[in-house]
């Protein structure tokens, strides 16, 4: 008898233990991230921050370095501009600040003045007094356009990030805007803070060559593009560096540019 009754227990224990480990196994799975779940939090988290209005804003400094290149790769021109950054409300505004050390002219702010005009046409933004709103990379149409895979869970400036590859839909989507045509051609990896689902690192590359205006005022033949992000503040993410590789043509000559950026000194606005 007791030993049937010991054999018995035996069994009890060894169910228990399998159940056990059935149950955790199945919590693991059941919140285990998914592609899509961990994007679609990152979209959320994007809406949510540009509806956030009246947080104080934050300033920094933005180092940015341009290189054009010959057809041996030696530097025909380097342009180095510094620009002091606002960021309130959702929306970034720059004001140029030097040009190779050099206070800009009257030309240059005017250019920087017509190029967020442009970039904020070009997103389709509708606060164009407020400024563009650059730092937010993930819309709702944008990630419609792409299909996404999670690789792993990986550490990633000290915070764990959800490293995910991205590709455009096949077939893609109808395309009724240039910036639409142009996210159809590229791909790449980017990595979401696992707590507070913002990018936190992207790196993008372009597929296959694009025309501009049908060819006539040039191409794009090659991006290789990086940027990182960093939590300034609690919940506040904004861009700390990034670098490009771009290739093409502009009218009939042949382009090759390079770019790279550093931001700091972040603090908070006063007012």
């Amino acid at each position: 008898m007791k030993i049937v009754g010991s054999a018995k227990s035996w069994v009890s224990l060894c169910v228990l233990f399998l159940l056990s480990g059935t149950t955790h196994s199945l919590l693991r799975a059941q919140t285990t991230a998914t592609a899509d779940g961990v994007i679609q939090k990152a979209v959320v988290r994007a809406q949510r921050a540009e509806a956030k209005a009246g947080q104080p804003g934050f300033t920094y400094t933005k180092l940015t370095v341009t290189e054009e290149l010959d057809p041996e790769g030696n530097i025909k021109e380097r342009k180095e501009r510094v620009y002091q950054v606002f960021f309130q409300d959702g929306s970034t505004e720059l004001k140029l600040l030097s040009v190779n050390g050099r206070t800009p002219s009257e030309a240059e702010a005017k250019k920087l003045a017509e190029n967020q005009q442009q970039a904020r046409q070009a997103a389709g933004a509708s606060r164009s007094a407020k400024g563009d709103n650059r730092e937010n990379f993930l819309t709702a149409e944008i990630v419609a356009r792409f299909d996404f895979k999670l690789i792993r869970q990986a550490p990633l400036n000290g915070r764990t990030a959800y490293q995910i590859t991205f590709q455009p839909k096949n077939p893609a989507p109808p395309a009724r805007h240039a910036i639409e045509r142009f996210l159809d051609r590229i791909s790449g990896v980017v990595w979401i803070d696992a707590e507070d689902f913002e990018i936190a690192r992207a790196e993008i590359q372009l597929g296959s060559e694009i025309n501009l205006l049908g060819g006539v005022i040039g191409s794009l033949k090659k991006l290789a593009y990086t940027m990182t992000r960093t939590r300034v503040a609690d919940g506040l993410w904004l861009n700390t560096s990034s670098s490009g590789d771009f290739e093409g043509r502009k009218l009939l000559e042949p382009t090759h540019i390079k770019t790279k950026s550093q931001s700091t000194n972040f603090r908070p606005m006063t007012s």
